[in-house]
């Protein structure tokens, strides 16, 4: 069995949301949950070593590290599905 810094965080009682929640949450298909799967990224101890990895793997989708990927790229937000407007919404 290998150790890896995951184990070796959770060793020392630091919790990883990715493996103290359901992995379908970093799969996410709606915009309002990847950005939710993005916010536990936030405080994980070992987000960078995460993305990093991703990286390294050429993750072809999900969140890691607190980034989204999309075919293997990250991008900044999940767009909804269907078309997109004709005219830019006034907020």
């Amino acid at each position: 069995m290998q150790i890896t810094a995951f184990d070796e965080v959770e060793s020392l009682g630091a919790p990883i949301p990715c493996r103290s929640l359901d992995p379908e949450v970093f799969f996410a298909e709606t915009p309002a949950d990847v950005e939710y799967a993005k916010s536990l990224c936030g405080t994980c101890p070992v987000k960078e070593a995460c993305l990093q990895g991703a990286l390294e793997r050429r993750e072809p989708w999900g969140v890691w590290g607190g980034e989204l990927f999309v075919q293997g790229v990250v991008v900044a937000r999940k767009r909804p599905r269907g078309r997109p407007r004709k005219s830019e919404v006034v907020a």
